[in-house]
């Protein structure tokens, strides 16, 4: 009997383009055997386009959703290039899901505050929209989403934010712009001191933070002023990750490896890392 190699990608066709800000885009993806693979919050997949490269890319669809893999690409570099240029129709190259995912079994039963900058938004949407669904909705408590980009036309995932998730259940949508404009009727201000001043509890509650390392940075130190522990905040690490098994060594840090044992991790692990990291 044959064995799948795990590196060897699958063909898969681009369906649908959609653009997010001046430098991002949503692309949906459908294998062409039309088996899409397993995978829960948090996961990555790499994918490639002939001739340019591959590159792991975070889903940033929900596992509940089932007619195709979404992902959130920042035009950023020669891989990410080719897929701005792409068509509908376009074929490319996917594997995975690699890493580990956010621990929505931790989560149950506690409030969750959501803490994105930017293109940061992506992975902890696929998390958001699996909290929010109705078959896992009773699972989870109160769900606020704090959410900042550099000005309004950087914000991605907007129709959400406006109108899908405002309207669920013990749900609350906050966003701020760095810079705003002639339109912008919203809070301006950077995402640590906006995180402030909503001053969500921690109180049984899990915080999810992804964006910027500067602004994870200071994230961090504002959830350690709410009062917030170690072991009650995640986030997730950008390494340049290329096998996605933990062969070629390019994303070690210590004895880990952030395709195998991340990208997801709690603060409290962070800390364990070596010291240079």
């Amino acid at each position: 009997m044959a064995v799948s190699n795990v590196l060897i990608p699958k063909p898969a066709t681009i369906t649908e383009i959609v653009d997010q800000t001046p430098d991002v885009k949503l692309f949906r993806v459908v294998p062409d055997d039309g088996e899409i693979f397993d995978y829960r919050p948090g996961q990555c997949a790499m994918l490639s386009v002939l001739g340019r490269g591959e590159s792991m890319i975070s889903i940033t669809s929900s596992p509940v959703q089932k007619d195709c893999l979404e992902f959130a690409v920042k035009r950023v570099g020669t891989v990410t290039e080719a897929l701005h240029d792409a068509e509908e129709g376009f074929k490319i190259g996917l594997r995975g899901p690699y890493g580990n995912n956010f621990p929505v079994d931790f989560m149950k039963g506690k409030n969750l505050v959501f803490i994105g900058g930017g293109i940061g938004l992506a992975p902890l949407r696929s998390l958001i929209n699996y909290v929010l669904a109705p078959a896992n909705r009773s699972d989870y408590g109160q769900v606020d989403i704090i959410y900042g980009a550099r000005s309004p036309a950087d914000l991605c995932f907007k129709d959400e934010l406006k109108e899908v998730w405002p309207k669920a259940e013990e749900t609350r949508v906050h966003v701020t712009v760095d810079v705003g404009d002639d339109k912008w009727q919203g809070p301006v201000g950077f995402v640590p001191p906006f995180l402030e001043e909503v001053g969500p509890s921690p109180d049984n509650a899990v915080a999810i933070t992804c964006g910027p390392p500067i602004m994870i940075k200071f994230v961090l130190q504002s959830l350690d002023k709410l009062g917030f522990t170690d072991e009650q905040i995640i986030t997730t690490l950008e390494m340049k990750m290329q096998c996605g098994v933990g062969k070629c060594g390019r994303c070690n840090l210590g004895d880990k490896y952030v395709c195998v044992d991340g990208p997801v991790f709690s603060l409290a692990q962070l800390k364990e890392l070596p010291q240079e990291f």
